[in-house]
């Protein structure tokens, strides 16, 4: 399959791939996330059309809140709806992402990840913005560079649209949203013939339509509210499944090796590092370095980060190491330790590599 190759950032990447699969885009500026909503704005005005035949709707509300709601809304009736923010801009959207996670309404929020306002602000990227997400129900997606930006915001969608489980795609901001490079880009030929039609018709049958009432919003005594809750399991538990397979789609159309944990380094490496974001493509150069020079490193990408795929992560390890080193972009003070390092020793816990020490640490706040 031919790609076309452009100039173009991580915001643009992303936002080329959501477009595809977007009815309705509701938008609120934020930096870095803006040029997202802007090229999406600017693409509609200019009658590029999407997979569907026709362009997006484009909605910009008066805060990321009423962004939220919107998608809220415009999921209920039936349309793929999109948005994309970061930082402050997605906690106000934390609310409706219950809901619409409870709901089970497929979406992808583009997040340009960035770091939160605590004692100062700062625009620049970390994860502290999507860790406050993590309870939310959303399914999480992280692109290292531009290129996955493209290539995995269109597994996001992909995967969305059959699981029924929402997405949140995020790529670091300012080093991946607005680093330009060379990107491939998807014809969208390609994408609507990886897409799930039946599962969109199915979508768009559940929409609230006076010819089929539905009942929405309802308030649930704890006997009703606890099963219910617990009924979406199978819905999380199938989804690394889901997106493996559309990763390998993905993989087969451009010989790309896109896994729900990417390993890279030494096949009898001691030490590995796992990281997810940025930071990746600078330790897998660090890590060529040091195996050039005889040592033994390696590195795992997390990819798929919500729901974690302890099976696919333990699958990644090389056997042979004896140390874990775990790099998280974020601060939870008061914490044990950081939200990455915590997954990686409850995942290795309970596996063939219970005995291997596991290091945390910080890196790249702000």
């Amino acid at each position: 399959m031919g790609r076309k190759m452009k100039t173009m950032d991580g915001n643009n990447a992303a936002a080329y791939a959501s477009y595809a699969f977007t009815d309705v885009a509701a938008i609120y500026p934020i930096t870095p996330s803006s040029t997202m909503a802007e090229v999406t704005d600017k693409w509609a005005a200019a009658g590029q059309k999407n997979i569907f035949g026709r362009t997006v709707q484009v909605t910009e509300m008066q805060s990321e809140a009423g962004a939220a709601g919107t998608v809220h809304g415009s999921l209920t009736a039936g349309a793929l709806t999109t948005t994309y923010t970061a930082s402050q801009g997605l906690l106000l959207m934390i609310p409706n992402m219950y809901k619409i996670a409870g709901e089970l309404l497929p979406c992808v929020f583009n997040v340009s990840a960035r770091a939160l306002a605590s004692h100062a602000l700062s625009i620049f990227g970390d994860h502290q913005d999507v860790m406050a997400c993590r309870q939310t129900g959303f399914a999480m997606l992280a692109s290292t560079n531009p290129q996955e930006a493209m290539d995995l915001g269109a597994v996001a969608h992909l995967t969305t649209i059959k699981a029924r489980v929402p997405f949140l795609h995020f790529f670091d901001g300012f080093r991946t949203s607005h680093e330009y490079q060379k990107v491939a880009c998807w014809d969208y030929k390609d994408l609507a013939e990886m897409v799930d039609w039946d599962a969109i018709n199915e979508f768009r049958r559940g929409s609230l339509n006076p010819e089929h009432p539905a009942q929405r919003g309802t308030a649930q005594n704890p006997d009703v509210f606890f099963q219910a809750k617990e009924a979406v399991n199978k819905y999380y538990q199938a989804v690394p499944e889901i997106c493996q397979s559309y990763m390998d789609k993905v993989n087969e159309k451009i010989g790309t090796d896109y896994k729900l944990f990417n390993y890279y380094g030494a096949a009898d490496a001691e030490t590995v590092i796992i990281a997810m974001g940025s930071v990746c493509d600078t330790i897998e150069e660090t890590v060529d370095y040091m195996n050039a020079r005889g040592d033994k490193v390696g590195l795992i990408k997390i990819r798929l980060y919500r729901p974690f795929s302890v099976k696919h992560f333990i699958d990644a390890i090389p056997d042979s190491v004896k140390k874990l080193v775990v790099l998280d972009r974020t601060k939870e003070s008061g914490a044990v330790g950081e939200p990455v390092y915590l997954d990686v020793c409850a995942a290795v816990a309970e596996s063939k590599f219970a005995s291997v020490p596991v290091y945390g640490g910080r890196f790249g706040l702000g």
